[in-house]
C-alpha cells in the first residue's frame, strides 16, 4: 500500500524551472553584493553606500519578483494533457 502512494507523489511536476532557479541564484547574488559593498566601503555618505548599493540590491528584490512570477509557456501543454 505505500508503494501506491509514492507513485502518486511522483506525478506532481515541479513548481519552478531550472531558468527560474537560476534567476533566483543570480537574485541573491545580487542582494548579498549590495550589502557587501555597504559594508565595505564603512561610510555613512559615501557615494557606494548611497548610489550603487541600493540600486543593486532593489534590481536584486526585483529579479527575484520576476523569478517567482516567470511562467514558461512550453509546459503548460503537458500539465493540461495529463
Amino acid at each position: 500500500m505505500a508503494k501506491r502512494g509514492r507513485k502518486q507523489a511522483d506525478h506532481q511536476p515541479m513548481f519552478f524551472s531550472a531558468y527560474n532557479y537560476k534567476l533566483i541564484g543570480i537574485a541573491i547574488f545580487l542582494i548579498v553584493a549590495g550589502f557587501t559593498a555597504m559594508y565595505l566601503e564603512n561610510e555613512v555618505d559615501g557615494f557606494i553606500s548611497l548610489f550603487i548599493s541600493p540600486i543593486v540590491i532593489m534590481a536584486g528584490y526585483i529579479l527575484v519578483i520576476f523569478a517567482i512570477m516567470k511562467h514558461d509557456r512550453d509546459e503548460e501543454p503537458e500539465a493540461a494533457s495529463s
